[in-house]
């Protein structure tokens, strides 16, 4: 795995060894367990025989979109640091013998893919659309394509906003909500991909597991909500009222280039999932919520 100490990858790799699976974590620095191995993506350095041993590989690298202020260096950073690692495993997995190969790679990509849909419902089968993060998803995604033309199951993830009090869409409003003065932002009518943490490992596994599944895979819950209504319920939960909107030139004040597709409205189904059977432990934003505050 790839990515293994991010807010994801962490999590995952629990959820996997609970379930008796051996995790090998890739990392940039010199290994300090025999569960780990070196590798460097950035100069397309790895060890073919890292994925060799492997019966999947899971990649969930890439710096973190909500976690600093956009400028030129950071948009980089964002693009490289997803084509790089991807481009990397691809290339190795698709270079190994056909006996070696693992028989899947699980690879991270985003909801971005779809740019703004404004209220228009999109599943997998909606093109790209456009903005920095669809472009960024765009090559993402095109970098798998080695691994795929080898004949190894690829699945991308395009995974939506999970929910959970340490991270993603949820910690950084939680200080302001409880403070009484967290607010819809924007308008509050953009719509919101969000699903629980518990579904997003339940169907990294699942997606493991299912052998007929490949492609993009929105991963997502089944019941959009607007980010007003977002709003409303988190406050209901927490019992704090949420009557300080935060205006789009604020955000884009505090945010800049982030802040445009903070605004963004994405209203993505679960297509694949629901197809292939998946069944949701929290399918509404309230049961979601309730589970993430309490983790």
């Amino acid at each position: 795995m790839a990515g293994a100490s991010g807010f994801l990858g962490t999590r995952l790799v629990d959820c996997l060894a609970a379930d008796g699976h051996q995790v090998t974590r890739l990392v940039r620095r010199p290994p300090r367990t025999p569960a780990e191995r070196q590798w460097n993506p950035s100069a397309a350095q790895l060890d073919p025989q890292c994925v060799a041993d492997a019966d999947a590989v899971v990649n969930l690298a890439g710096a973190g979109v909500g976690d600093k202020r956009w400028n030129d260096e950071y948009r980089k950073l964002i693009r490289t640091s997803r084509v790089d690692s991807t481009t990397t495993l691809a290339i190795t997995i698709a270079g190994l013998p056909a006996a070696d190969r693992p028989t899947v790679l699980l690879n991270s990509s985003a909801v971005g893919w779809y740019g703004n849909t404004g209220d228009r419902a999109v599943t997998e089968e909606a093109p790209a659309g456009e903005g920095f993060l669809a472009d960024v998803c765009r090559v993402w995604e095109a970098a798998t394509r080695p691994a795929e033309d080898a004949g190894v199951r690829v699945v991308r993830l395009r995974t939506g906003l999970p929910l959970h009090r340490d991270g993603g869409l949820l910690k950084p409003q939680l200080l302001p909500f409880r403070l009484g003065v967290g607010g819809k932002l924007g308008s509050g009518r953009q719509w919101l991909p969000w699903i629980s943490m518990r579904d997003w490992l339940d169907a990294a596994a699942f997606l493991l597991a299912r052998g007929d599944v490949a492609g993009p895979v929105n991963v997502v819950g089944p019941a959009p909500v607007t980010n007003a209504e977002f709003t409303r319920e988190l406050a209901r939960q927490l019992h704090r009222p949420a009557i300080m909107p935060i205006p789009a030139v604020a955000l884009k004040v505090a945010l800049g280039g982030f802040a445009q597709e903070a605004l963004t409205s994405t209203r993505v189904l679960p297509g694949v999932l629901g197809k292939a059977g998946f069944s949701w432990t929290h399918p509404d934003l309230p049961g979601a919520l309730r589970a993430a505050l309490a983790e």
